[in-house]
């Protein structure tokens, strides 16, 4: 599993990565809309790949990474 690493403070724009946990299912991606909670309790709403809105508390499956050029659309 994928090692959660905040180098950064997240915010809106950042990419959520989370790794599929059984054979086969394939990793999901998704775009920070807004944080939320407070420093070290923070959680978000994120806007999946599939256009799916949530709140997404990550955990030792997911990586928080800031969107680059290369990520926009």
């Amino acid at each position: 599993m994928a090692e959660t690493i905040q180098t950064h403070q997240a915010q809106p724009g950042d990419l959520v990565v989370v790794e599929g946990h059984r054979t086969g299912e394939s990793r999901r991606i998704g775009e920070i809309l807004e944080v939320l909670g407070k420093p070290g309790d923070a959680h978000y709403r994120v806007r999946w790949d599939d256009e799916h809105v949530s709140i997404f508390f990550p955990s030792s499956d997911s990586l928080i990474r800031p969107r680059t050029e290369r990520d926009k659309p």
